[in-house]
């Protein structure tokens, strides 16, 4: 593993652990040459996954990408870094569990929108903003309704 700081090749690892319930092994690791620390991920090579997006077109699935959006979503909310990759660990767990080589992007929407709705509402609106391409005022308040109704059951269920 090269150093992202100097390049070097002579890096050691420091630590390691378990980490996304362990699917990766998460490495600590220091460089030789300049002393700087940091950390990599190891998983399992999957079968690379399409998406197919709403206009046809297919790129292969992102993790990164899909956590720029999460992350997009959650800024300035209590969300911790680790909930957010933890979602996006949960909804490539689901995808590949599919066993499908293509996806069409809205479903990993629908899964994005499913696991968020818990974890912040505020983030689930401003991802259904986007994902949902909200149009008008209306539309925006057709999903703050939905979100209320689900909170109103959550709140009765729990009575």
């Amino acid at each position: 593993m090269n150093c992202p700081r100097c390049n070097s090749s002579r890096t050691r690892v420091i630590d390691s652990r378990p980490a996304d319930e362990g699917q990766t092994i998460r490495r600590r690791r220091e460089c030789e040459e300049c002393s700087f620390r940091f950390t990599t991920f190891e998983r399992v090579a999957e079968t690379p996954i399409v998406v197919v997006k709403k206009d046809g077109t297919r790129e292969e699935f992102s993790r990164d990408k899909l956590l720029r959006g999460v992350v997009r979503s959650a800024e300035k909310r209590p969300i911790s870094m680790e909930q957010m990759e933890s979602l996006v660990a949960d909804i490539a767990r689901a995808i590949q569990k599919e066993g499908d080589n293509e996806i069409p992007s809205s479903k990993i929407g629908d899964y994005v929108m499913e696991r968020l709705i818990d974890l912040d509402e505020v983030a689930y609106i401003r991802f259904a903003s986007v994902y949902r391409q909200f149009t008008d005022v209306a539309t925006f308040m057709n999903e703050v309704e939905k979100l209320q109704n689900k909170q109103l059951e959550n709140d009765l269920s729990e009575d």
